[in-house]
């Protein structure tokens, strides 16, 4: 009888534990789609209490909307339950079969796990055509255009990449967009143009009326000749669709429907600059500019400065230009150069003046000539290289010391013997036998030792205390983490100082390297604004994100602009402060 009643309190034991056991479960709207669907998932829970939801990492899908939460609670013949649900919309990034990971709750203070999910993703699908369709209608009366003004242009030709939005408002109703992926521009130098404010105007795609918007405007100079991509832009929308039937109050009833709209990929066939009268001198300046080089005045005392002006102005590619140098002459101190700029991206391309100024001091009464400066460029549009050549400028001292023999400096040197150099070889020697020396034992040296290790013990403490304070120094420790990290990852750079192409190449694969370990995601196929929002997801702070995109930026631009050790040596320390700051933060 005892084991009877034993028997029925264990099996009351086990239903009530399994009563009590959380169930928290992966549930997707799909296993297989394609590359352009999108895939509805959900984490639910069927426990009160449960607290810190933490969502998967969705690799190879981006997060389109989410996480959206609701619950719902039911009694039934006395029978009480309970869900609390967390819904997301994704869509995928790539082909395959890819593994969504748990999500994680606390429940009682206990982590629980949700299930795994595998998902297959194929080719894009093709929407059927189906007039009744609301997603085939606004997908057919909604574009998304690059327009691309030269298609053929030479190697540091400005061109415009426009992106406009063409909407039928006859058809559709445009409620929201919002950019997915930014264009990616290798192979050229590129610069935003800020759209402050959305316009609608009357144009037509396909033969019909539509209204369009610009929603982007880039400018590109190539920096190599060939079949150069422009990745597309792509954008989210959600558009209202008329069902044909009204409310109460007479207004159309719309059908919401969300879908992604992309630009499409654009070749771009860039040609070589001509090598048929290429001046020996040309570094690159490709557009119509005027050059010239003016000095402040001619006619100064002693010690006295003059500014020597070596300006460019007009339009083209006046950021990526490498201004000439002027050369000294003996008895005249020539000081390092002021860059300046002032220029204004448009559509039409970069328009401005760039200039260096150098300041010029005689040492000495006299007469000083800098010589003529050399300048090429090539003009695209009537494909002719041009040369100018500015006049040599005479600086006239009016007082100081008279330059003479005595203040040239001379680069002979008197000879120097080097007979004492020479040294004989000893034919005896001062051997003395080591059997006259004094025993060890009982020697001073053997007493030293002896106290030796009684001496060690105060020092040791005092390492051990000061290694416990290191290790309870948890801020500074990871600031010193972090500055290993930096230097780990930068250690190639530092070996390419001073090779301005080599140093910026090393720099710019660091930065990638670096964030494809700590964010295990391939970076170097994606633009610096891409980055910077994985970044901000991270929860790095915003003058961090700023730092580490400026010196990504300086890295595709330098490598084509002048340079100094100096400011490589610049770029190498804001580099090295950026991850630094960032490990720290992740």
């Amino acid at each position: 009888m005892k084991r009877k009643y034993l028997t029925i309190l264990i099996l009351l034991i086990t239903v009530q534990s399994v009563v009590a056991q959380v169930t928290f479960k992966t549930v997707v709207s799909k296993s297989e789609l394609g590359l352009n669907e999108r895939l509805r998932i959900e984490f639910s829970i069927d426990r009160q209490g449960g607290d810190d939801f933490t969502p998967p990492d969705f690799k190879n899908f981006k997060v389109l909307a989410g996480p959206s939460q609701s619950s719902s609670f039911s009694s039934i013949n006395g029978k009480t339950s309970y869900k609390l649900t967390y819904t997301y919309v994704i869509q995928p990034t790539a082909k395959g079969t890819f593994t969504i990971p748990s999500a994680t709750v606390t429940y009682e203070g206990e982590l629980i796990k949700s299930n795994t999910m595998k998902i297959t993703v194929t080719d894009a699908i093709e929407i059927p055509e189906d007039p009744d369709d609301p997603r085939y209608i606004a997908q057919q009366n909604i574009h998304l255009v690059a327009e691309v003004s030269d298609m053929t242009p030479y190697v540091g030709e400005s061109i415009s990449v426009v992106y406009k939005l063409y909407v039928d408002i006859n058809q559709v109703n445009v409620q929201n967009t919002r950019e997915a992926s930014t264009p990616s521009f290798n192979g050229f130098w590129n610069q935003n143009i800020e759209v402050k404010k959305w316009v609608a105007k009357n144009g037509t795609y396909g033969g019909k009326p539509h209204r369009f918007v610009i929603v982007r405007k880039t400018v590109l100079i190539p920096h190599k000749a060939g079949k150069l991509e422009i990745e597309p832009l792509e954008m989210e929308v959600t558009a209202g669709v008329p069902m044909g039937r009204r409310d109460f109050f007479g207004n159309m009833l719309m059908n919401d429907v969300s879908f992604t709209l992309t630009s499409g990929k654009r070749m771009i066939r860039v040609k070589e600059l001509p090598t048929e009268g290429k001046p020996f001198n040309f570094t690159g300046a490709v557009g119509d500019f005027d050059f010239s080089v003016t000095p402040s005045k001619t006619e100064l005392q002693s010690n006295e400065s003059a500014q020597i002006k070596v300006a460019l102005k007009g339009q083209g590619n006046l950021k990526l230009v490498k201004l000439p140098g002027i050369e000294s002459s003996n008895g005249l101190e020539v000081y390092d150069p002021e860059h300046k700029e002032s220029i204004k991206t448009t559509l039409n391309g970069l328009s401005g003046s760039v200039y260096d100024q150098y300041a010029v001091v005689p040492q000495s009464r006299g007469k000083f000539k800098i010589p003529g400066v050399s300048f090429s460029y090539f003009n695209p549009k009537e494909e002719k290289y041009y040369s100018v050549d500015t006049p040599p400028i005479v600086l006239n001292a009016l007082s100081g010391v008279e330059l003479s023999d005595e203040n040239v400096v001379s680069n002979k040197q008197a000879v120097i013997s080097n007979e004492g150099d020479i040294r004989y070889i000893h034919l005896k020697t001062d051997f003395v036998s080591v059997l006259e020396d004094e025993e060890f034992f009982n020697s001073d040296l053997f007493y030293l030792l002896m106290i030796l290790p009684l001496l060690s013990i105060p020092l040791g403490i005092f390492i051990g205390k000061k290694k416990r304070e290191r290790d309870s120094d948890i801020i500074g420790n990871k600031r010193r983490k972090a500055d290993r990290l930096a230097r780990k990852f930068l250690s190639q750079a530092r070996k390419e100082l001073g090779k301005k192409e080599a140093f910026y190449i090393a720099l710019e694969k660091a930065l990638h390297n670096y964030l494809k370990a700590k964010l295990h995601v391939e970076t170097s196929e994606i633009s610096i604004e891409k980055i910077a929002e994985i970044l901000n997801n991270k929860q790095v702070d915003e003058s961090t994100i700023l730092e580490f995109s400026k010196v990504l930026e300086n890295c595709d631009y330098a490598r084509y602009a002048p340079s100094t050790d100096v400011m490589m040596q610049q770029e190498y320390e804001n580099a090295k402060s950026a991850i630094s700051k960032i490990d720290k933060q992740l």
